[in-house]
């Protein structure tokens, strides 16, 4: 079973240095490959299981083939069977992972069950491959290992697929987005609550999606002991021959099995400090720099940091980021400290967690620098090598520092420096010195703000020419407009901001139409039902952003009279995007 495999890499108590040095080549249509890679995952073997008991794909023995071409280059064997009397406890154990590919209906008995569950349960690998979803109804364990099952589909068509985690080794060689041809399932019921959600897709993209606009489509989760990977695509026969579906299926195996760490748990609430769209609200402060290419800030030169001055985080807050080592490289992450053009004014008056291959144990990865290390048996454990990504998760909680790497605990420290403080203070992203280089993407940050946090706030919301989002008529019908007009303290332009992401007005939410994303899409008023289409965040340049699109709410046009609608555009804070909340 995948608890007795062991990981790729040499991690030694911080000598993280079995790396090849020949670069890999990225296949047509992914990202960049790394300048190096980790070493060759140990053997072991995957069992695909595609049984059939309703629709059957056609797309199965190329499926099949793919694993197999894909085995014989990254070092595992594949087992194929039909048979349901492979799962047994005896036989389940040898492998690392079972492939549910394109299975459906009822495929196995409740003797058969019983043996895949405490296969799980002891740290077993599933991952379910398109029509997985469409298979064992009426068993509640699979149900919850799969993540959603499937509902309906449209007829076979190009789609933008918006990638959401590129740290997964599933999804870290591809672009923040991905245009792929297959039927694309909508399913009964979302799995964002219980699962990290890898990518989804854009509706507006094309027809016959009804997941009302949050349309996950690859997803990663721990569950009950092991780890269950599925994606939606490979219903075609042309998938498998797809270089960047066959290193997405790849990484979902290679995750499942425990060849590669990632951070899985559900996450919802985070607002973007860089997406990869670039810098704004970011400064350098000393010497080197940063480079932006294929949304990741690479580090060059130094010593010197990269500082978010947009906002300074008060109170607890979680800040998760990406990040990727070449070699023996190093880094941090800076927390805590007052707003500086000098670096080490962050060095002496806030903590850095350390990224660092080689360095003594309270100055390497996962370390609070100088002052505690991380706990190195865990932190080796969950961490990647040079050249694959990684996940970091700092929380801070008052004075207490809390340091997860790809989603388990490797330090706890608290400060009780009464010249230091981890209550409040500005992040930043340090570029060490020549010949260090190390890549950050996503970094995003939730706060509680100010404990107790603030209650619910209500009034007007006031735009461009000082006149105020309007709910016109007055109207609570769903579908009502909304738009400018002269500020008159009427009950249609009372908005309550009761914290929860949502703008609320006579007793409904500001919603964008069909959740869609596209640039012109009407801003109306309409039943609150908890979707990405009706959370609203503001940003420090007074923008509001819809998280699920990444665009604004824009007043129409140049004139902004009364009468002017409001829609989604894309974001350029311009007058017609500022907005002043309650």
């Amino acid at each position: 079973m995948r608890s007795t495999l062991v990981k790729a890499g040499c991690w030694l108590a911080g000598a993280l240095l079995c790396v090849s040095a020949a670069p890999a080549a990225a296949p047509s249509g992914q990202g960049p490959a790394p300048s190096a890679r980790a070493a060759a995952d140990p053997a072991y073997k995957i069992l695909a299981f595609s049984r059939t008991a309703g629709f059957r794909h056609s797309s199965i023995d190329d499926g099949l083939s793919a694993l197999r071409e894909l085995g014989g280059v990254h070092n595992f064997t594949v087992d194929a069977t039909e048979d349901a009397r492979a799962f047994t406890a005896g036989n389940l154990a040898q492998y690392g992972a079972v492939v549910f590919l394109s299975t459906t209906g009822d495929v196995l008995n409740t003797t058969q069950q019983t043996a895949f569950e405490q296969y799980i349960r002891g740290g077993g690998g599933y991952v379910g491959v398109h029509a997985a979803a469409d298979t064992e109804y009426d068993w509640p364990f699979y149900a919850g290992l799969a993540g959603a099952l499937f509902h309906s589909h449209p007829h076979n068509q190009t789609a933008t697929v918006r990638v959401e985690d590129r740290a997964h080794d599933a999804t870290a060689h591809l672009g923040r987005t991905w245009q792929r041809f297959d039927e694309w399932y909508n399913y009964r019921s979302n799995p964002r609550a219980t699962a990290r959600v890898l990518a989804s897709l854009d509706e507006s993209s094309y027809s016959g999606g009804n997941m009302s606009g949050d349309h996950p489509i690859s997803w990663c989760k721990d569950y009950q002991g092991g780890r269950a990977f599925y994606t939606g695509g490979g219903h075609t026969d042309e998938s498998y021959a797809e270089a960047p579906f066959r290193r997405h299926l790849l990484g979902g195996i290679r995750w499942a099995a425990g060849m590669t760490e990632a951070d899985c748990r559900p996450e919802t609430g985070y607002v973007p400090l860089f997406d990869g769209s670039g810098t704004t609200g970011w400064q350098q402060a000393g010497p080197g720099s940063f480079t932006l290419s294929d949304g990741t800030l690479t580090s060059q030169g130094g010593l010197g940091l990269l500082w978010y001055s947009g906002k300074e985080l008060t109170g607890d807050y979680s800040l998760k980021l990406d990040w990727r080592m070449d070699g023996d490289d190093n880094s941090g992450i800076f927390v805590g400290f007052p707003a500086s053009d000098d670096p080490w004014s962050a060095v002496n008056n806030g903590y850095e967690i350390q990224i660092d291959a080689t360095d003594s144990a309270d100055r390497t990865t996962g370390a609070v620098y100088g002052f505690k290390s991380a706990d190195v048996t865990a932190r080796d454990a969950a961490l990647n090598p040079p050249g694959e990504w990684n996940t970091y998760e700092i929380r801070v909680t008052g004075e207490r520092l809390q340091v997860f790497l790809n989603g388990r605990e490797i330090n706890d420290f608290t400060n009780t420096d009464p010249a230091r403080g981890l209550a409040q203070g500005h992040i930043g992203l340090q570029n060490h010195g020549d010949g260090d280089r190390v890549s950050f993407r996503n970094v995003r940050v939730k706060t509680s703000g100010t404990t107790p946090p603030p209650g619910p706030r209500s009034g007007a919301v006031k735009g461009v020419n000082g006149k105020c989002a309007d709910v016109a008529g007055g109207a609570n019908a769903d579908g009502t407009q909304i738009q400018l007009w002269t500020c008159n303290t009427s009950a249609a332009q009372h908005w309550t901001v009761p914290g929860d992401g949502t703008l609320r007005a006579l007793g409904k939410c500001l919603d964008i139409s069909g959740g869609a994303t596209t640039d012109g899409t009407k801003i109306q008023l309409w039943t609150c039902n908890n979707t990405p289409a009706q959370q609203w965040q503001p940003h420090p340049d007074n923008t509001l952003r819809n998280p699920h699109s990444g665009k604004c709410l824009d007043a129409q046009g140049a004139t902004w009279n009364d009468g002017t609608r409001l829609h989604l555009w894309t974001c350029h804070t311009g007058p017609n995007q500022k907005w002043t909340l309650p």
